[in-house]
């Protein structure tokens, strides 16, 4: 009876536990990246009643009696599928599609999280809604210093694309075939220094008898010739000038009657830049479109990844810490291989399925009803032993 009286408290322990985690994954229906935990049950230790012993020649074989003394938590384990997507339109909101985490830091440690609830602080920094910095890789001149240690993303007003020299210019559009001889055609084109300094370019088309002579000069002196033939049209001469180390390229001018639409078509120079707005790629790449007209890669989101994701500690804040069961981290890129993609633009919410809660409180009730049965029962039957002497 004594046996009884435990097994039932225990029972009604362990279907509390149910409840508590039950409960908890029903409050965070609606919690951003929230992954719901399940409980396991074990039977305890077995008081062995009678040894069992095996056949002889003059008697079978008899299994051993053992009486159970109750029940305890094996695990709670968190389940990891994808939760649904919720639409909200910010570009600062992050979604992984498959494996991984986001990487954040907060008072020196490291954290990991599938709540992309990111915005910018006044210092410019991509933080988590807690103020968990996100941890990434910047760029310099364009291009990703990933693979190494991760920092924090900084994408503030001060974010700089630097000034590019102009090495080369395109010219394009239809010189008129019926000019005559002497006749010209000035266009400008404004090119850059490596400091980011304008000056302006002059490129000269002049008609010839066999076709059109060319001519470069830059602000600064230096000065380029050149010709340009054509057969019905079509260039079969020239094409090309270089004037103080930019390349001129004229290969898609024509030459056809009744058009004057030659015209500086391109350069690939500019002056620097201040960051105005950014977008994020699948693979986590911030694109930021700049003042000067350039769009550049500026940084990259760090995603985690872990050999038994299972082994994680909830941390609050719907973050994860690492354990000696979940392994270290692997550090990679979205959409490499083992990690998910990212949407900017969209949320991960939280993949609780109310009608299994539900039906799970039902199953942890009965189990507790049924349990504090067994202390009631164990309770009367004592009563009517302690009743035998009056």
């Amino acid at each position: 009876m004594l046996r009884s009286l435990y097994s039932g408290i225990s029972g009604l322990s362990a279907h509390q536990k149910m409840l508590d985690v039950t409960g908890n994954n029903i409050a965070n229906v609606n919690t951003t990246g929230f992954k719901s935990s399940a409980v396991q049950f074990q039977d305890t230790l077995s008081q062995l009643v009678s040894d069992g012993s095996g056949p002889t020649g003059q008697i079978g074989g008899r299994n051993p009696a053992q009486i159970g003394l109750g029940v305890q938590l094996a695990g709670i384990s968190t389940n990891f599928t994808q939760g649904s997507t919720q639409s909200t339109g910010k570009g600062t909101d992050l979604m992984i599609s498959g494996d991984g985490f986001f990487v954040t830091s907060k008072a020196g440690d490291t954290m990991y999280t599938r709540s992309g609830a990111f915005s910018l602080d006044q210092a410019g920094n991509l933080v988590s809604s807690d103020g968990a910095f996100v941890q990434g890789w910047g760029a310099v001149n364009g291009v990703i210093q990933n693979g190494g240690p991760t920092s924090n993303i900084v994408l503030s007003g001060q974010t700089l694309a630097p000034a590019a020299a102009t090495t080369a210019a395109v010219m394009a559009g239809n010189l008129p075939a019926e000019a005559a001889a002497g006749d010209q055609f000035v266009r400008e084109i404004e090119v850059y220094d490596a400091a980011g300094a304008a000056s302006s370019l002059s490129v000269t088309f002049t008609r010839t008898a066999a076709g059109w002579d060319t001519s470069a000069a830059l602000a600064g002196g230096a000065t380029a010739t050149g010709a340009m033939t054509f057969t019905n049209g079509v260039l079969t001469g020239g094409g090309t000038l270089n004037v103080g180390g930019i390349g001129i390229d004229l290969s898609t001018v024509t030459g056809y009657t009744g058009m004057n639409t030659i015209a500086a078509k391109s350069q690939n120079g500019s002056a620097a830049g201040t960051l105005e707005s950014f977008s994020i790629g699948a693979d986590g790449t911030i694109t930021g479109s700049f003042s000067n007209g350039t769009k550049i890669a500026v940084a990259q989101l760090a995603m985690a990844t872990f050999d038994n994701p299972g082994g994680l500690e909830k941390a609050g804040n719907t973050s994860y810490a690492a354990s000696v069961n979940s392994g270290n981290a692997i550090i990679g890129t979205g959409g490499s291989a083992g990690f998910g993609t990212m949407s900017s633009g969209s949320l991960e919410m939280s993949n609780v399925d109310l009608s299994q809660e539900f039906t799970n409180l039902i199953i942890a009730q009965r189990g507790f009803q049924a349990n504090s049965r067994i202390i009631t029962t164990s309770d009367s039957v004592l009563e009517e032993l302690v009743n035998l002497k009056r």
